[in-house]
């Protein structure tokens, strides 16, 4: 498939952000970037972020727990 160049303006922070994620997975930045656009197009990244917000819900009281337990009692401190 033929590919065409695109440019974008972007803040640092986000494009060594970038650059760091597709080093992670890989990819060039190209790459990258035209995978974000691929899931997103598809409805893949609503779709994930909608059962990362659902096993949230549903599991919330698990992870209420789990934090409550990391929690230093108050008076259990030593001075």
């Amino acid at each position: 498939m033929a590919k065409t160049q695109l440019g974008a303006r972007v803040d640092a922070d986000v494009a060594e952000l970038a650059k760091k994620r597709a080093a992670d997975l890989g990819l060039s930045v190209g790459d990258y970037l035209a995978r974000l656009v691929q899931d997103d197009a598809s409805g893949l990244r609503a779709r994930a972020v909608d059962a990362a917000a659902r096993f949230l819900a549903e599991h919330q009281d698990v992870f209420d727990e789990a934090e409550d337990a990391q929690q230093t009692p108050r008076g259990a401190r030593a001075a």
